[in-house]
């Protein structure tokens, strides 16, 4: 590509490094939003989650230094959001909307009170070392993302584990006649999904070298629609969250004083509005999606 169609002069390898590290934190989440909601689980918790993984991952890495411990802390905060979101929604059977909702608000309250006891701060944790590979395209979190995708398709649509998953999803009551146990496939759904949001809470520890307050700035909520748009599948997941950062990187890019700044804020989020008008009504979401199920009773 020829440098006179970059904006502002920047070059091709730059533009695309920005690209993708804008878009491993959407790429995690959305395909991990994939198996909780193949499961019947409507997972707004994300953006909690990925806090959580945000928070933990700075938590372990500035008393450890150690970046793997990080991520291991990430990984236990991440999960143990998604286990209560599961509890909640799956045994005690709650409105799986507002329950995400819920977290998401406790997350923030918790992340801001565990910054001003272990860190001294309200805003944000003292600087941490993360990882810092040469290129983006190295760092082992943008790995885990590629295999994620890869792994997700593959799980989710040519193994029995995803296909009891799908199952569940469309038909609880039919999949617990079948003998599948309904409650522990929306349970592993749900942490997977857990799991992939706390590596991209992570992600962005790592590259900000710190954890500040409300970090994860909506990106769960732009995953779940990036997962709306890709029909529930990873590939079509990770597809629409690389169009999603593009467009957050044109937001920066277009910052040159031409257009209002305002306008050029909200274009991510004009996109997805748009986006998903478009789509929403020809992606057919899991038919027992957000319905709750009690094993022996038939499902509302």
């Amino acid at each position: 590509m020829s440098e006179g169609f970059l904006p502002m002069g920047i070059e091709f390898p730059v533009m695309l490094q920005q690209i993708v590290r804008i878009a491993v934190p959407y790429v995690l989440t959305s395909v991990g939003a994939s198996f909780s909601e193949r499961g019947g689980v409507v997972n707004l918790a994300l953006e909690g989650m990925m806090l959580a993984g945000a928070f933990g991952a700075a938590m372990g890495e500035y008393y450890t230094g150690s970046a793997v411990a990080g991520v291991l802390c990430a990984l236990a905060s991440g999960l143990v959001v998604a286990l209560l979101h599961a509890f909640v929604t799956v045994s005690m059977r709650a409105d799986q909307i507002v329950s995400g909702i819920a977290i998401n608000i406790l997350v923030m309250g918790a992340t801001r009170f565990g910054l001003s006891v272990f860190f001294g701060s309200a805003m944000n944790s003292p600087r941490i070392h993360g990882v810092e590979p040469v290129s983006v395209f190295l760092d082992p979190l943008f790995l885990a993302a590629v295999f994620s995708v890869v792994a997700g398709q593959f799980v989710l649509f040519s193994t029995p584990y995803g296909l009891r998953l799908r199952a569940v999803g469309e038909s609880a009551e039919t999949a617990d006649s079948a003998g599948i146990g309904v409650s522990g496939m929306r349970y592993s759904g749900v942490l997977v999904s857990g799991a992939l949001a706390a590596l991209a809470g992570a992600f962005l520890v790592f590259q900000q070298h710190s954890f500040t307050e409300g970090m994860s700035a909506g990106r769960g909520y732009i995953a779940l629609a990036a997962m709306i748009i890709g029909k529930w599948t990873p590939a079509g997941a990770a597809l629409a969250s690389l169009m999603f950062a593009s467009a957050e990187a044109a937001e920066m890019w277009l910052q040159s004083g031409f257009l209002p700044t305002q306008l050029v804020q909200s274009l991510p989020y004009v996109i997805t509005l748009l986006v998903l008008a478009g789509f929403v009504g020809k992606a057919v979401a899991p038919r027992d999606l957000g319905v709750p199920y009690d094993k022996g009773l038939r499902s509302e």
